[in-house]
């Protein structure tokens, strides 16, 4: 038994590409704006470079994951996605050619979320086609992380993890973590906690943390759980 179809793929496919060329758009000239605005303003520049890095959280990956219920009937071609933007953003990091707007030298951050970001729309799928459950965790990080970033930023003009945007990121995470039910709502508590440590990367703790707890309620305590398929 197959799990996609060709006729689902050639359906979705118009809207992959529309949304590859939405996440062009704001990874090339929105999240630029923002990082030359916020230099404007007289932040510095590694502070203007997660400014920009928070707008493609935002508005690319955010945006698109919660567009995926509505458009999106398999998952093969939000992974192929997020596969070619993990390439994009790899490679300047090999060259030293980077999209300082929101690259940052000392780290590689944007390469975890896009692969983390595709990872979840194709695994969580075959446990919710519709996929809801995938949107919750992918919107801790995008959304959630991308909020108390921002939060920061503004208010200590570096990156650092202040209780500030712990606080942000979980007002945020919240409603979002409730359209899973019980289950979702414990998530984000944990993902905050995720975030809010300094040891691992917060675009793969944060993924990892969410996803565990949600596969647990799915398999051992579906009553803490929505079902959405």
């Amino acid at each position: 038994m197959s799990f996609f179809s060709l006729s689902s793929i050639i359906v979705d496919l118009p809207y992959a590409i529309i949304l590859f060329i939405w996440v062009y758009i704001v990874v090339m000239f929105i999240s630029k704006y923002f990082y030359q605005l916020a230099l404007k303003h007289g932040f510095p520049e590694h502070s203007a470079t997660y400014f920009g890095r928070k707008v493609i959280h935002l508005l690319a990956g955010g945006l698109v994951a919660i567009l995926l219920p509505f458009l999106f009937h398999e998952p093969i071609l939000p992974l192929a996605m997020a596969a070619v933007l993990t390439l994009a953003v790899y490679w300047p990091h090999r060259t030293g050619k980077l999209y300082r707007w929101f690259q940052d030298p000392s780290n590689m951050y944007e390469v975890d979320f896009t692969i983390a970001w595709g990872l979840m729309a194709f695994f969580l799928w075959f446990l919710d086609k519709s996929f809801w459950l995938a949107v919750v965790p992918m919107l801790f990080m995008a959304w959630g992380d991308g909020v108390t970033g921002i939060v920061r930023n503004f208010r200590y003009k570096k990156r650092i993890k202040a209780w500030e945007g712990s606080l942000a990121m979980l007002l945020v995470c919240l409603p979002i973590g409730a359209i899973a039910g019980w289950a979702g709502i414990a998530s984000a508590f944990v993902a905050t906690l995720a975030e809010k440590q300094k040891y691992i990367d917060d675009n793969v703790a944060v993924p990892l943390v969410t996803v565990a707890i949600i596969v647990i309620a799915k398999f051992f305590f579906p009553a803490y759980l929505v079902s959405f398929y």
